[in-house]
């Protein structure tokens, strides 16, 4: 077994090597919570420590909290997973499709929809959102068309998860964020995550930090919406608070802590401490790869790299200054998710670090 020191001098080597101003990192089995820490600082200016409290972007990582509160309402009865996506979203009727889009087609990346760049879906934290039907409705009127017919294979799409987001508020009669909140956020204790920074557990939130050469500045701040770069920190770039346009996409922000009882309650057949938040077998399922070519191999919101050995399911989240990936081991029970606060650094060598028995 290798020991926490053991394990701490591995996370930092890394962190030295790609130059990550600080991480959190927590471990989990279907029993608990077997280690957390953070490491390095929230901010470079302010050095202030990274915890398992301080608040991440998600970006991505988004994505299985999304995936669980649709299979939910599967569960519930309210939602079929064969169903067209028309028959809960009548605006996604503006999409052409040989045959019907349905909701499992969403959830698995095989529906065919295009994968718009997302790079301007950000806004500064103390702007508001704009309306979430009517950004969904304009990407779909700019994407009518299908780039493979529904269920042929597998093709990363987040205009996927933004649809799935309009399913979920047609189905309950909430807002997508609101349905999150309530019923899968609060039933798990994730009191630390939420859809802004207002949500989060109070510690100060780790500033996002990206290494760009200083002459590439300008062209950031151009390429980005105004009052999201703030400027230099030696060899990086950071970013003012923001938030992401698109909440089922990659909206959510939180801590580890929090991420972590997600990754419980998926090796636990949907289960967290006595609350049953998705049916028996639902949690399987979702893990349940479908191969259909591609660089993906998905499931039901869960995905690997093509060709992989089945041996972990996960799924990454990053952006302008963060990078997460939340991943299950589900033969040895074993749940591990990551969050750092530059762009990209090698989360694999991390994960080899803390996951060895």
């Amino acid at each position: 077994m290798v020991d926490d020191a053991v394990r701490a001098a591995r996370v930092e080597a890394t962190m030295r090597a790609d130059h990550v101003p600080g991480v959190a990192i927590a471990v989990v089995d279907p029993d608990g919570v077997r280690w957390q820490r953070g490491f390095g600082v929230t901010d470079l200016t302010s050095a202030a420590p990274a915890t398992e409290r301080t608040p991440y972007l998600w970006f991505s990582m988004t994505k299985i909290v999304t995936a669980t509160a649709v299979l939910r309402l599967v569960g519930a009865g309210k939602l079929d997973l064969d169903a067209p996506v028309v028959d809960y979203f009548p605006a996604f009727a503006v999409v052409r499709q040989p045959r019907p889009v349905t909701v499992r087609h969403l959830l698995s990346h095989s529906s065919g929809l295009a994968n718009p760049e997302p790079v301007r879906w950000v806004r500064p934290a103390d702007q508001p959102a704009p309306d979430p039907t009517a950004f969904v409705t304009r990407l779909l009127t700019r994407h009518r068309r299908l780039r493979h017919a529904p269920g042929q294979r597998a093709a990363y799409s987040n205009l996927g998860y933004l649809v799935l987001g309009e399913v979920v508020a047609a189905v309950t009669g909430m807002s997508f964020e609101d349905e999150v909140r309530t019923n899968v956020l609060a039933p798990l204790g994730m009191t630390g995550t939420g859809f802004g920074y207002a949500d989060t557990s109070g510690e100060p939130p780790a500033t996002g930090y990206q290494r760009l050469p200083a002459p590439l500045t300008p062209l950031l701040r151009a390429v980005l919406p105004a009052g999201i770069v703030a400027g230099r920190h030696g060899r990086y770039v950071a970013y003012h608070p923001f938030h992401v346009l698109g909440a089922p996409y990659g909206g959510l922000v939180g801590d580890v802590a929090d991420a972590a009882r997600i990754a419980q309650l998926h090796l636990n057949d949907g289960e967290l401490a006595g609350i049953r938040l998705l049916a028996p077998g639902a949690a399987a399922e979702m893990r349940r790869i479908t191969p259909r070519g591609g660089k993906l191999d998905i499931g039901l919101g869960w995905l690997r790299p093509a060709g992989r050995e089945p041996t972990f399911v996960e799924h990454l989240g990053g952006g302008s200054g963060f990078w997460n990936v939340i991943r299950l081991y589900p033969d040895t029970g074993l749940g591990v998710v990551i969050m750092g606060n530059t762009t990209r650094y090698d989360h694999e060598a991390i994960l080899t670090a803390v996951a060895s028995r």
